[in-house]
């Protein structure tokens, strides 16, 4: 079998996204595996991020897999990496794997992850063939907001008392937001060197996918950033519809943490509520353990578990004190 590797084309996105619910629906063992996912879209968001950090396969002229690339500066993460059924046990995984490690390495990343079925051996043993190792679980979380509005007057009552302001990146001027990008470089790399969404917070915002809420300290005249969350939201996302998807949250570390991350929480609630979304979903290691209980004091609950592996095997910010919300699926 001839297989050619290449990089994804904007003509292959259609048939991508075939492969990617197929895939991911056979292997749930769904009726009709392309209602997989919904209306989310996982290609054409990833895709219209970095063309160029993509892996495609294909035999005799047919798409039959491919992958995508996350940078995040010094961290980076590949998927969903997706081969079609037809296809399985083949080799082709191990055909875009190498050239991903290649992308990884000429990114200079320090720590590259994913994310994977904790009850695959399958999976895990490929993965472990290059370098990552499984270490704690991820927990995928909901949360449904049952009333809009007393959540709207909960949060309106909220900031007439705290010291604190939000800023939404889509309301913020084009002048403005290269200052703003950089407070969220700072807020980062205090949580791990290198550690930068800047790319990440302009495509949620030139597809228009979401929002990226940023909170300030209204007590100091530098007002850095103390808190970030970068969400999609309603179909052609990643969310769906209906749903606001934290894809990247976190706080610095202070001496109250967790109650700013109780109050980013609540400032992801008011931007789902004013959008009429009921339920929000987020990821979080549960290496970071307070993070993962304070988000179930919040009422999330876990809905999926995965487990995440690393590349070096190392904790990287995945430590107990880190409010720090990612799941890297």
């Amino acid at each position: 079998m001839d297989v050619i590797v290449r990089r994804l084309q904007d003509s292959d996105l259609e048939e991508a996204d075939k492969i990617l619910r197929l895939s991911f629906g056979t292997f749930f063992g769904l009726a009709d595996p392309m209602t997989c996912f919904g209306d989310a879209d996982y290609v054409k968001t990833r895709f219209h991020a970095d063309p160029d950090l993509t892996v495609a396969a294909e035999v005799d002229g047919r798409l039959v897999g491919f992958n995508f690339i996350a940078n995040w500066g010094s961290v980076g993460f590949f998927g969903p990496l997706c081969i079609h059924p037809e296809f399985w046990n083949k080799g082709i995984a191990n055909k875009l794997l190498s050239p991903t490690m290649d992308l990884f390495a000429k990114l200079n990343i320090r720590q590259a992850g994913l994310f994977t079925f904790a009850n695959s051996t399958k999976h895990v043993h490929l993965y472990q063939k290059y370098g990552f190792w499984p270490r704690f679980l991820s927990a995928i979380m909901s949360k449904n907001i049952k009333d809009v509005h007393e959540t709207k007057e909960k949060a309106e009552n909220d900031n007439t008392e705290e010291k604190h302001f939000t800023k939404r990146f889509s309301e913020i001027s084009k002048d403005k937001q290269v200052s703003v990008l950089e407070d969220c470089l700072h807020l980062t790399n205090n949580i791990y060197e290198g550690l930068d969404l800047r790319k990440e917070i302009r495509a949620i915002h030139n597809q228009k996918l979401g929002d990226t809420i940023v909170l300030y300290d209204n007590m100091h005249r530098d007002q850095k950033a103390f808190g970030l969350a970068l969400c999609h939201y309603g179909a052609g996302t990643e969310a769906g519809s209906d749903v606001c998807y934290i894809k990247f949250g976190a706080v610095l570390p202070s001496e109250n943490t967790k109650g700013k991350f109780v109050e980013l929480l609540s400032a992801v609630k008011q931007l789902a509520s004013e959008n009429n979304i009921s339920k929000i979903t987020a990821g979080v290691n549960l290496e970071r353990h307070n993070a993962a209980k304070t988000m179930l004091n919040d009422g999330f609950k876990t809905d999926l578990q995965g487990v995440s592996m690393y590349k070096p095997n190392e904790q990287g910010y995945n430590l107990p004190n880190a409010y720090v919300i990612d799941d890297m699926r």
